[in-house]
């Protein structure tokens, strides 16, 4: 069946791929050849490039990606996808995940139903969801030494230590609490449904511009997590610790804190332009990701 592609802006399309993981080689081999049958131009990422069989395609850099192509198809589970928008974010590229990891909130393509999925999309049919990142800046003696940006959280831990952390925590330049912990989750709407939600906290709906503090086993029983508007400046200084506490953004790897340091969290300017094909509902994903309905279904497919 040919495709009529209607969008002209969706020539160059992007493929990123998980490496180490056949089913992502076999994926993006899938949608390689499909997009060529389509007279569309797949580029791949360099690191990309290197798992699939192709000679003489044409590869870029993941940083510069997003400059020269007018899609970006990610194959393989959402830790690829944050990956690849800490990376796409400034350039406003739409992104597009298939599914080969878990649980794929973000990467919401079925590899099923990969071709269709991407046909729709590329006939401009598809959902835009624009998700915001946050960035985190460490200050030490007043200097910046440290950035970072991520789209599902910024995480105060205290690394491999089992001792709790000491850390007092302002929002909007107003004191909130001085606290001992393991640590802090600061979660966006799409984080909200990763480490903050086994940590206790809400699930936010992506469209909120909301950000959740989560505590993680805070040393008080009345602690709880806090949702503040997704304008707010957090700032949280670093006190006496028997150990040096750790941040980290979307899990990359992890930065010591001094004592008297500061990490100061806000709202990232530019926002992942993500798309979903016709039919997704993000409460869908949460019935079916995390479980809600189970025992319902087959009650429910009887009473059809």
């Amino acid at each position: 069946m040919s495709v009529h592609i209607s969008h002209k802006t969706f020539r160059n399309i992007g493929l990123i791929g998980r490496p180490d993981k056949s089913s992502v080689v076999e994926t993006l081999c899938l949608i390689h050849d499909h997009l060529v049958g389509l007279g569309l131009h797949p580029v791949f990422d360099i690191e990309t490039a290197q798992l699939v069989p192709y000679q003489n395609t044409q590869t870029v850099s993941r940083s510069l990606l997003g400059e020269v192509v007018d899609l970006v198809i990610v194959v393989g589970g959402d830790g690829s996808l944050l990956h690849a928008a800490r990376a796409l974010v400034r350039y406003n590229t739409p992104v597009v995940g298939v599914n080969r990891g878990r649980l794929g909130f973000l990467t919401d393509i079925k590899p099923t139903e990969v071709l269709y999925k991407l046909d729709q999309v590329l006939q401009g049919q598809y959902q835009r969801d624009r998700r915001f990142l946050l960035e985190m800046e460490i200050r030490s003696k007043g200097e910046s030494i440290y950035q970072a940006i991520a789209l599902n959280d910024v995480v105060l831990h205290s690394g491999k230590s089992v001792h709790m952390i000491d850390f007092e925590l302002n929002i909007d330049g107003q004191y909130v609490y001085r606290q001992h912990s393991d640590g802090l989750i600061v979660s966006t709407p799409t984080g909200s449904t990763a480490y903050a939600l086994s940590g206790g906290g809400p699930i936010l709906h992506p469209s909120m511009d909301a950000i959740a503090l989560v505590p993680m086993h805070p040393h008080t029983l009345s602690s709880r997590p806090i949702v503040v508007g997704g304008q707010s400046e957090i700032k949280i200084v670093i006190r006496e610790n028997r150990v040096l506490p750790m941040v980290s953004a979307d899990g990359q790897h992890s930065v010591s804190l001094s004592v008297g340091d500061s990490l100061h969290i806000r709202k990232h300017p530019f926002k992942l332009n993500l798309l979903h094909p016709p039919g997704y509902d993000f409460y869908m994903s949460c019935r079916t990701k995390l479980g809600w309905n189970q025992g319902f279904d087959s009650l429910q497919q009887q009473d059809e």
